[in-house]
């Protein structure tokens, strides 16, 4: 007879994380063994320094309060769905939070020997519970943590992967409508109904397995020469037997087995072999529309282009080609380094067909530059522009002249820069403001300004301009603003000091008990800012850290946490988790704005799942550490209540 309790237990847990990702029998299995603990509110479930339980616990109905010392400081509330008391999982140690209930509240017990094999088995569930068990500590990301759940694997994010590797992580997509016949199907047969199905290949089946495929290489070379007839059965033509592969096979497999075997087509069966059933087949046709996603094919495409209509086409390909890396979980450094290569050579693209409308060649070199997401290598989606440009000096008598060749000339690059999707920017940030359009040495003066004058608009101005990047022109240029721009700020030490101030201006992304803090109205009420609530603490905190440091040539987020880590030991740590909360809020935005066709910027919380939330709220307590850090070391203290 089933168990009706334990089924009650099964069916919440399944759409929980990590349970949604284990076999529903599994879990029918494992919710035998749960235990059901009743707690008052108030009542202790553990305390801190107590001897771990064998049991972790999940949520059912109530909420649980997590503490930690001195003076029982709450660190966390967990609601339905929610998992805590990790650390017997973890460590064979006394656990470092106490747990109450919050109110009435009803907790399934897990006993940790009858999960163990289950971690084992299920990498994704290993991964979650680490992560999980870490957003407790005091950071979410904490690295000494990662690996050590019994076997379970790092999260992709972490992995190294060379571009060279890039195609071997791309999945080819194959046909899985099979057209298929017996060795006895006359040849007649099998042409035509080639033809009628529109396909190049017909695979020959024996008992479901493949023993044979005929082509239509093999009907004209073999038919159509009169070396048999019509009427020949498909036996008398096939070539067997059929080279197979497993059905995961990657385009560089593919384009591989295809080369080494001189054959137009592949069977793609169960197992990889001629013993289990076929599953689709890969032609030469399917390889070269998959390498048409190609970074590679796509940057020849765009030197190609000679007008904004083609441009925006390959921009179309280019989103499609970062739709496939997100599905594939491809580690978003890799991922954002070649989007923006891409985005990168759409600009130059953009710019040299302008210079091609213009009446007569530049006057004097100039430098474009990329400024905001696009100079920080981050800009996945379609978002606005941020650019400048920045020229030689000339005599005064030249410079209205000279302006207004490169303000005609920014007025083409920016109009098609929005042709292929980018808009323009509201502020009118953009070379084709003649505010964004100077003399090397008009921004110096203007920059020098904003350094020794730091109120709020200069340290918003500043904030933007210094994440630019060299989108085409002299790099002379642009090495003579950045050793100005050093030299001031050192000159200036006191600059800092409002530039912290304005890192920590970002609201912040939680209030009580890490619960999300939304928009309050405006055309977003309800809605979660994650650019200016999670992305821009971190992004304005990497800024002025790594400008105090005098980094150089460093402008993605992720990237300029990483180099601190190196020169701060000592605070490794936070700036890792820094590092990767960046590039988790990043993908998370990404997947957002491409699945609703828009920047991603603001996230209706109603349409997030549980996990979502949760890996969102890890990013919290990391944003919070970083503010810690900034107005101690910065002296800031009229800031953040």
């Amino acid at each position: 007879m089933k168990n009706t309790i334990s089924a009650r237990v099964a069916d919440f847990l399944k759409n929980y994380p990590p349970f949604n990702e284990i076999d529903i029998k599994e879990i029918e299995s494992l919710s035998e063994e749960i235990s059901i603990v009743y707690k008052v509110k108030g009542e202790a479930i553990f305390a801190i320094d107590e001897e771990a339980h064998k049991y972790f616990y999940v949520v059912h109905k109530g909420a649980v309060i997590l503490t930690k010392e001195p003076n029982d400081e709450v660190v966390d509330l967990c609601d339905e769905g929610d998992i805590f008391g990790l650390r017997p999982l973890i460590a064979n140690e006394n656990y470092k939070i106490g747990a109450k209930a919050y109110e009435e509240t009803i907790l399934y017990a897990i006993p940790i020997v009858d999960f163990k094999p289950i971690i084992k088995k299920y990498d994704e569930v290993g991964t979650f519970l680490i992560e999980s068990f870490a957003s407790n500590t005091r950071n979410p990301y904490s690295k000494s943590h990662r690996g050590k759940l019994y076997g379970a694997s790092e999260s992709s994010e972490n992995a190294k992967v060379g571009d060279n590797q890039l195609l071997d992580l791309q999945c080819v997509h194959y046909s899985k409508k099979l057209v298929t016949c017996t060795e006895n199907t006359m040849i007649k047969t099998i042409a035509s109904t080639m033809t009628e199905k529109k396909v190049g290949a017909m695979l020959v089946l024996k008992e479901k397995l493949p023993v044979g495929i005929i082509t239509d290489k093999d009907i004209r070379n073999k038919i159509a020469t009169g070396l048999f007839p019509i009427t020949s059965r498909a036996k008398s033509i096939m070539s067997s037997p059929v080279i197979t592969y497993p059905k995961k096979m990657t385009v560089t497999q593919a384009q591989m087995a295809m080369m080494k075997s001189n054959i137009s087509h592949l069977c793609l069966t169960l197992d990889g072999t001629t013993n289990t059933e076929a599953v689709g087949i890969i032609s030469k046709h399917d390889i070269m529309f998959e390498l048409g996603n190609n970074p590679a094919v796509l940057i020849k495409a765009i030197k190609r282009a000679n007008g904004f209509k083609k441009l925006k086409a390959v921009r179309r390909q280019i989103m499609n080609l970062l739709q496939g890396y997100l599905d594939q979980n491809i580690p978003l450094t890799l991922t954002s380094k070649i989007i923006s290569e891409l985005n990168d050579a759409c600009i130059k693209q953009i710019i040299k067909i302008a210079l091609d409308k213009m009446e007569g060649p530049p006057p004097v070199k100039f430098a474009w530059l990329a400024m905001g997401s696009q100079g920080r290598s981050e800009q996945l989606l379609h978002t606005d522009q941020d650019n400048a440009l920045v020229f030689e000096d000339v005599p005064d008598y030249l410079l209205r002249s000279t302006r207004a060749y490169f303000l005609n000339l920014s007025k083409i690059v920016t109009k098609g820069l929005f042709s292929i999707g980018y808009e323009y920017c509201p502020a009118e940030m953009m070379a084709s403001n003649p505010e964004w359009c100077s003399s090397i040495s008009e921004w110096k003066e203007r920059i020098y300004h904003w350094i020794t004058n730091p109120g709020p608009d200069q340290v918003l101005l500043s904030s933007i301009f210094f994440d630019y990047n060299l989108s085409y022109g002299d790099p002379d240029l642009v090495s003579e603003l950045s050793a100005h721009i050093f030299d001031t700020t050192e000159k200036f030490p006191n600059f800092f000091l409002h530039l912290a101030s304005g890192a920590l201006q970002s609201p912040s992304p939680s209030g009580f008990f890490r619960s999300f803090l939304v928009e309050e109205d405006g055309e977003y009420k309800d809605f979660f800012d994650v650019k200016r609530r999670a992305l821009m603490p971190l992004i304005d905190g990497a800024r002025v850290l790594t400008l105090s440091h005098k980094v150089k040539s460093i402008n993605n987020t992720a990237e300029r946490f990483e180099k601190l880590a190196e020169l701060e030991p000592n605070n490794e740590e936070l700036f890792m988790a820094c590092s990767y909360a960046t590039k988790a809020l990043l993908k998370f935005r990404t997947r957002h704005g491409l699945l609703h066709n828009d920047s991603g910027r603001f996230i209706a919380l109603n349409k997030l799942t549980k996990e979502e939330k949760i890996k969102l709220k890890r990013c919290f307590k990391t944003i919070k550490d970083l503010q810690e850090l900034l107005k101690i070391r910065f002296k800031v203290t009229n800031l953040l209540g």
